[in-house]
């Protein structure tokens, strides 16, 4: 299982790879490998033979891992330094996961399962990564990918699904009670501090815990 995506899915799926190697019924045949990188921006990732992927195999290497023993990834990128401006920025991070996803078929011919992440609340942001309102629209952009993976029949491409959705409104509680604090985010308020990256790691685990398309994989048979 690898994720890609930026400095923020990397830090959150670190955490996530501690918490799910110390849970007993987590799977031990399952590797997990952490190939998100700092400073990667959608548009990046989206460019096929381009550094970000360079990175990628070198990670594999480390781990002695072939690209056919892929099978699993954890999609979470955004558009950075963009203007506000919807539906066009939304569509825009579409396309870059579009081809994202194009490249992972086509690097990974084991690939089966490709869940997707939109951002975490962006509204205490001190620069212009991510803010609101692109931190929430870019929901859209995974809800439009996945609308279009289900109306196409090419059955060759992986089955893309929605992970774990990571957004409220600051401290406006969701149905399901998360809200997201200032503490949960370093001093620029874009990247989650310790706190935030374990608010969002524990949500991946539960996640793949419950999801009926993981468990026959995430556990142990």
């Amino acid at each position: 299982m690898l994720s890609i995506g930026m400095s923020n899915t990397s830090r959150e799926f670190s955490e996530f790879i501690r918490l799910a190697q110390a849970d007993s019924h987590t799977n031990s045949n399952l590797l997990m490998i952490d190939a998100a990188q700092e400073g990667a921006g959608a548009s990046q990732i989206a460019v096929p033979f381009g550094n970000y992927w360079i990175a990628v195999d070198r990670e594999l290497q480390r781990y002695e891992i072939s690209s056919a023993q892929i099978q699993v990834v954890w999609l979470k990128a955004a558009l950075a330094h963009e203007l506000p401006g919807f539906p066009e920025k939304a569509q825009l991070l579409q396309q870059a996961l579009r081809s994202t996803v194009r490249i992972l078929s086509k690097k990974f011919p084991q690939l089966k399962l490709v869940y997707v992440s939109s951002r975490i609340y962006g509204g205490y942001s001190e620069t212009d990564l991510n803010p609101e309102p692109i931190a929430y629209e870019s929901a859209f952009a995974v809800k439009w990918l996945i609308e279009e993976r289900i109306n196409n029949l090419d059955r060759s491409a992986p089955w893309i699904s929605w992970g774990p959705y990571l957004w409220a409104d600051g401290l406006t509680p969701r149905r399901d009670g998360l809200i997201w604090e200032r503490s949960d985010f370093e001093a620029d308020g874009a990247h989650p501090s310790a706190q935030g990256v374990l608010k969002v790691a524990t949500m991946l685990l539960e996640f793949f815990k419950n999801d009926s398309a993981a468990k026959p994989w995430f556990f142990h048979s």
